[in-house]
């Protein structure tokens, strides 16, 4: 197929009037059979680099991808373009995945999508062997480096398939964000026989400007004051969990249309933001990098991070989002040197310990266990054990075995010690490119130019497109009036509980803040570790706050308290205090069964409900019956032990139990 004959095609299917020269390149060495990696910018249109292919060819071609949105928005499209699409994904059923998996096999399905994850799944690499594969597309591929901003184990067993198949199967690999390393990491492991196109990465549409500020308080400030006067609709990146919430509460106590978005939220939330960012539902979006890749909007006009990302490379990836119909976008980053602190400690934490290494070859050692039960046993998070299994397996220290349909995991005997060379040559990496990201924060040529520098572009560019290249720079004014505003609004905002379940009558309450917010983490910290007394006055005082805010004058009928492990009396010594100012009665018949250890030493939910499952009882449960419970505690992290106890209470004939605590936690953050 020439390019003309291609050409009416992509007419009569994609309603394209042609290829741009560089997507016909790519297309020409896929039609051919060919490997390829292709380096292009955002808004290239790189999917159409193995879309258009995949409806030339027989079979099914399959395309991995780590990110549901895109797979969602995807296939939608293509559907719309009478082409037969569907994606596999953690979202949908069990059900509806089996479906989609028969038709594939029986050649109903032309594009598939789906995570890189479904290849731990047995139904679906037996499936594999009985589809009639046309093409293999790897998306967003620098996941498949160790020295990709984004690494997923799962990523590693694609190229293991790829190895398995046809030498003359096209395979495609697109990315954004490729330096000169991961370039070539990636190459080595798909195949060197696999041509490399790498494109310009300029983008001569944004407007990039670095805010330096001295507080969290002025970046709120100058946000409160300045948001709504820039043009359209946009991205606000935070830093964690916590801030996206504390973000998204200032702008509704100013008025600013947005909304939250986070890995934390369902997959029915996730949809709704999605779709109404495509409507400009709201001025802003308030996310953590979930929102990262994926999302295919063109008239994103501005992209404004709060928080440092860990690289460069990270940074291209989530500007990478505004201005793809080419008008201008504002690009906005603040720091502040104390904002340091956050990536370091995610880049500490991106590799387990060896100690946990050593965990998993002990548990590897004993006996065949699948992934569920080595988690158990070694206390560890999901994603950290697949870390760890991969590394494992790819050192040649175990291996998996297939029992039925169960996969287990088994020690090699005589294998070679564990080798953590790479570990600290990742962690060394990483850390080098924090400190290109603060070269950036404080280079005085063109930013645009460094970035595209950093990431291999060698092309020829005029950059006169940011705030050291002739664009007015951008100050703070943090007036008196805003500070007040945010001392007020600091005061009237409090963190939910979400505990709601069918299994009991829990309602959701309300913590008096985040334990890392302020010096309310500190405080709790001082009372419960370095023996510093009961809890400060103003902690008791921020927490009748917070339940006025909840449940105004509602009354209890009963105060209880959650019986402590190691902290003494505190709890119930501050329950007490709570219980007299509201003038209502408070009880001390709520009490462990069975000693427990502290939820914070548990890594993940499993643990943390069989730590607490049966401890908890009531002396004289019959007073309970149809009683509301005002169920206080210090410390909120999984939640574990407050939904337990609203099950017991619920079983003793509570008909209400609210729960209120003193700071919520977010993934465990107490150290």
């Amino acid at each position: 197929m020439n390019r003309e004959q291609a050409e009416s095609v992509l007419q009569r299917i994609f309603k394209h009037p042609k290829f741009h020269n560089e997507q016909w390149e790519t297309i020409e060495k896929i039609l051919k059979g060919e490997k390829v990696l292709l380096i292009e910018k955002t808004g290239f249109g790189k999917s159409l680099c193995f879309q258009f292919p995949a409806v030339v060819f027989p079979g099914t071609t399959v395309i991995f991808s780590p990110l549901i949105a895109l797979m969602r928005d995807q296939v939608k499209k293509l559907k719309s373009l009478g082409i037969s699409a569907e994606c596999i994904n953690s979202e949908q059923t069990p059900e509806q995945n089996s479906e989609i998996i028969d038709s594939a096999k029986q050649g109903k399905i032309k594009i598939l999508y789906i995570a890189p994850e479904r290849q731990e799944n047995s139904e679906w690499i037996e499936a594999t062997r009985q589809m009639k594969l046309s093409m293999i597309v790897v998306d967003e591929a620098h996941c498949i480096s160790v020295w990709g901003h984004d690494f997923r184990p799962a990523f590693k067993r694609i190229t293991n398939l790829v190895k398995l198949l046809p030498q003359n199967l096209p395979v495609l690999a697109t990315t954004a964000t490729a330096t000169k390393r991961v370039e070539k990491d990636i190459t080595e492991q798909i195949g060197n026989n696999i041509s490399v196109l790498r494109g310009n990465l300029m983008r001569d549409n944004f407007r990039l400007f670095v805010i330096k500020v001295n507080s969290e308080d002025e970046k709120l400030i100058w946000l409160g004051q300045n948001i709504e006067n820039i043009d359209g609709s946009g991205i606000l990146y935070t830093g964690t969990r916590v801030d996206t919430e504390v973000y998204s509460k200032w702008f509704e106590y100013l008025n600013i249309s947005s909304i939250g978005y986070n890995a934390g939220l369902d997959a029915d939330s996730r949809v709704a933001i999605e779709s109404g960012l495509m409507a400009n539902q709201w001025k802003c979006i308030i996310s953590t990098n979930a929102l990262g890749m994926g999302i295919d909007k063109p008239d994103i006009r501005f992209i404004i991070h709060t928080q440092i990302p860990q690289s460069p490379i990270h940074y291209y990836q989530e500007i990478g989002r505004a201005g793809r119909d080419g008008k201008p976008a504002y690009i906005i980053l603040f720091y502040n040197p104390e904002d340091r602190k956050l990536p370091e400690a995610f880049i500490e934490g991106g590799r387990p310990s060896i100690k946990k290494y050593e965990k998993v070859i002990s548990v590897f050692k004993t006996e065949l266990l699948g992934e569920r039960d080595i988690i158990r046993r070694t206390n560890l998070k999901q994603n950290q054990f697949r870390i760890i299994k991969t590394d494992l397996i790819e050192q040649g220290i175990a291996r998996e075995v297939m029992i039925g349909k169960s996969k287990k995991y088994e020690f090699i005997p005589n294998s070679n010690p564990l080798s953590t060379e790479t570990f600290n040559q990742i962690r060394i990496a990483k850390t080098k490119d924090l400190d290109k990201m603060i070269e950036y924060v404080e280079t005085t040529d063109s930013r645009m130019k460094f970035l595209c520098d950093y990431l291999g572009d060698e092309s020829i560019h005029t950059f006169q497109n940011c705030d050291n290249t002739g664009l007015k720079r951008i100050q703070v004014n943090p007036t008196q009036e805003w500070r007040e505003k945010l001392q007020n609004f600091r005061e009237t905002y409090f963190p939910e509980l979400e505990v709601e379940s069918r299994h009991s009558n829990l309602v959701n309450g309300i913590a008096a803040s985040y334990y890392g917010v302020s010096n309310v983490g500190a405080a709790i910290h001082r009372s419960k570790y370095e023996q510093g007394g009961d809890f400060p006055d103003f902690l008791i005082k921020l927490t009748l706050k917070a339940f006025r805010k909840k449940f105004g004058q509602e009354k209890f009928d009963l105060v209880l308290y959650v019986p402590s492990t190691k902290s003494g009396d505190l709890v119930k010594n501050f329950a007490t205090t709570i219980a007299k100012i509201l003038g209502f009665p408070i009880s001390h018949q709520l009490h462990k069964i069975r000693e427990t250890k502290e939820q914070k030493i548990f890594e993940n939910s499993v643990l943390k409900k069989e730590n607490v499952n049966e401890a908890f009882s009531y002396s004289n449960p019959e007073e309970l019956n149809g009683k509301s419970i005002l169920l206080i505690d210090d410390i909120f992290d999984s939640g574990a032990t407050i939904k337990e106890i609203g099950k017991n209470l619920t079983n003793f004939g509570a008909y209400k139990i609210a729960p209120i605590v003193i700071a919520r936690t977010v993934g465990g953050d107490i150290v």
